[in-house]
Formats: structure tokens, C-alpha cells, sequence
């Protein structure tokens, strides 16, 4: 299900968000962008496997760590194992067809 969100997002950066088992987008015009809707469909599959809960704890875990890390906020956020699979794979509308339980272990930084 992907709900407009544009008061929610509207003083952010971010163009939709994969809050389990919704996808929020800013705008109307996102809701047709498939690279952005599979990208975020690869984080609900993420979720899912990691029981929801678990995958918001590692997110933010892995943030932190690489934050401290690499000291750049953007840098951490891309290196997350998380964003990397679904940067990876965001063009590749058959991904998740395919792809394997936890997959995203494979792009730990």
C-alpha cells in the first residue's frame, strides 16, 4: 500500500519512506516512480524478515556506528547494509523475486 504523505515529509529530504507495511511518498507524482517504489519494497521485505522491530534496531545501530566512523551523515546513512542492497537492486524489478533470505548481510560496510 503506498499512502501520500506530503505533510509528513514536506521538511524533509526524503521522498518516501517503508514504515512496515506502508510506503509513504511525498507526492502523488512519486507513487509512479518504479525504481523509488521497488527500492522501498525492498525495505518492507527487509523489514518483514527482520521482524519489523529488529530491522529498526540494526538500522539505527549500523547509523550510528558508521556515523561515528566516517563522520559525514550522508556517507553513513548510504553505507547502511540496508540502503546498499536496495541501491543496488532498486532497477532490477525482479529483485525480489528472487532474492534470498537476508540479503543484505552481503553489503555490510
Amino acid at each position: 500500500m503506498i499512502i501520500i504523505a506530503r505533510s509528513l515529509l514536506k521538511n524533509t529530504k526524503i521522498s518516501a519512506i517503508a514504515l512496515f507495511p506502508v510506503v509513504l511518498v511525498r507526492s502523488s507524482a512519486l507513487r509512479e516512480n518504479a525504481v523509488l517504489i521497488n527500492h522501498e519494497k525492498i525495505h518492507l521485505r527487509q523489514q518483514l524478515e527482520m521482524l519489523v522491530i529488529f530491522f529498526y534496531l540494526w538500522y539505527v545501530i549500523e547509523y550510528y556506528y558508521l556515523f561515528f566512523k566516517l563522520k559525514d551523515p550522508y556517507q553513513a546513512y548510504k553505507s547502511i547494509s540496508f540502503e546498499r542492497e536496495a541501491y543496488a537492486m532498486e532497477n532490477n524489478s525482479d529483485y525480489l523475486k528472487t532474492r534470498k533470505f537476508w540479503s543484505f548481510w552481503k553489503y555490510r560496510y
